[in-house]
């Protein structure tokens, strides 16, 4: 099996790696359980300035690594930076904030003296994602190497030179040698991994498939796993809203990185009394989006990922438009070269529809009525996903009512959905179980030690 960077704007491909053999592997994955043993002694402190080194070094190379995802995902430039940068502020919080987040926890009445201990665990698999490649990586490392524990990252077969410089950044960092390790393999080999003795756990970002999959392997060795899933986001637009603004938010929303975002607006969800109006102003927003070469200065959406998954992405717009949608802006295949698919906006899809319950992984928008707040709930609460979540109100307790009743693992009033180190990640239903960032994330792979003195 090849790894292969293969540039989505034009097709062609850029770099081809042979995959590790399971020997590679296994070699990999003993330096890391090897630098463990010295890691998970070494002072918060000297871990806190390994962290901020290593966002010195991705500050320093962000317009580098923009290139690369532009190169291997499609993303344009200005996004790509913008995403390196979110990695150093990441690194910044954890080396600031993590020693206080393990801190010990006394505990009254139990005992002369109790309290909770916070320690690592071991070696810790990372399975990632190629929409975000950097963020994705490093939102994962930084808790998990402040917290003790080292990392090994199987990253997204097509983009393996982001997975290398992610290595690379570490290894110009002040981090010691094997703390962070990539692994250059494929799915198969994600279960040897876990068989590692000193493989404590997983932490997977991806598909609902690939969760189940790899779930289950981690469950069949009783290790830890935290699954951040798929997700069918629900925007939620009242008659009192700002209409112009929402619309603006939820194009740029439904839109970033080509539609290929697990927390991107994928069903708006509008009240009869603002619908027409708000469809307008979306085919309008919409419209304004520049698409082209991901390089290029000015544009917003560059290539899906690959052919493939617009091929998949204009499935389910027809499936859309066959159950009875119309389609309102694009939904057609461009010419030429590359994988770049249209801002589309599809209305009128029937909500029940088995298409309508899929996420759209694209730049494709569904759009429904509802006739009052309740209906609009039921609605953005009627799928199998849970991650995400917004409503848009002029009232923002009636806003912040709606939205602790909308069933995700993160929910915005006016203003989009988004992951922050400061607030726990993750989803429910079939969008995943465990969390990521914040204290949350850091206590996800770490033994929480009950310490008793009678």
């Amino acid at each position: 099996m090849t790894l292969k960077s293969v540039n989505p704007a034009t097709g062609e491909a850029w770099k081809i790696f042979d995959e590790w053999t399971p020997e590679q592997t296994l070699e990999a994955v003993d330096a890391a359980a090897g630098a463990y043993a010295s890691w998970k002694e070494t002072p918060f402190a000297h871990r806190a300035e390994c962290l901020v080194s290593l966002a010195g070094v991705l500050k320093a190379r962000a317009d580098e690594f923009a290139g690369l995802m532009a190169g291997e995902m499609g993303k344009p430039l200005a996004f790509g930076r913008t995403e390196v940068l979110k990695c150093a502020a990441a690194c910044e919080f954890y080396a600031e904030k993590g020693e206080a987040m393990l801190a010990s926890e006394p505990v009254s009445g139990c005992g002369e003296r109790a309290f909770v201990d916070f320690t690592p665990l071991g070696v810790v698999l990372a399975v990632m994602p190629w929409n975000f490649p950097f963020w994705q990586a490093l939102r994962v490392a930084a808790p998990t190497l402040m917290a003790g524990n080292t990392m090994v990252l199987k990253h997204a077969s097509n983009v393996p030179q982001c997975a290398l410089a992610i290595e690379d950044a570490f290894r110009e960092s002040a981090f010691p040698d094997d703390v962070f390790r990539t692994l250059l393999i494929g799915a198969r080999q994600v279960e040897s991994v876990l068989d590692h003795p000193s493989v404590i756990g997983v932490s997977l970002t991806g598909s609902e498939g690939a969760g189940r999959k790899v779930a289950a392997a981690a469950g069949a060795r009783l290790k830890k796993s935290v699954m951040e899933l798929g997700g069918s986001d629900p925007f939620v637009v009242l008659e009192d809203a700002d209409i112009a603004h929402a619309a603006k938010v939820g194009a740029s929303s439904r839109c970033v990185n080509a539609g290929q975002t697990c927390i991107a607006a994928k069903r708006f969800i509008v009240r009869d009394e603002v619908y027409d109006d708000f469809l307008a102003a979306l085919d309008r927003e919409m419209g304004e989006l520049k698409v082209g070469d991901p390089t290029a200065d000015g544009i917003i959406v560059g290539p899906m990922a690959s052919t493939a998954l617009r091929a998949e992405l204009h499935d389910q717009v027809g499936r859309c438009v066959a159950a009875g949608g119309r389609i309102l802006r694009g939904g057609e295949l461009p010419e030429g070269p590359g994988a770049f698919y249209p801002p589309t906006i599809i209305a009128d899809a029937p909500f029940e529809a088995e298409v309508c319950r899929e996420e759209l992984f694209g730049p494709a928008a569904l759009v429904f009525r509802a006739k009052d707040d309740d209906e609009a709930i039921r609605m953005a609460n009627d799928t199998p996903f849970g991650l995400g979540g917004s409503v848009w109100t002029g009232d923002k307790e009636r806003g912040l009512a709606l939205a602790r009743r909308i069933e995700t693992g993160v929910a915005v009033v006016n203003g989009l959905v988004r992951s922050d180190p400061n607030m726990p990640f993750g989803g429910i239903k079939n969008s995943g179980f465990g969390r990521e960032l914040s204290s949350f994330g850091i206590r996800e792979f770490v033994n929480i030690k009950s310490v008793i003195v009678d």
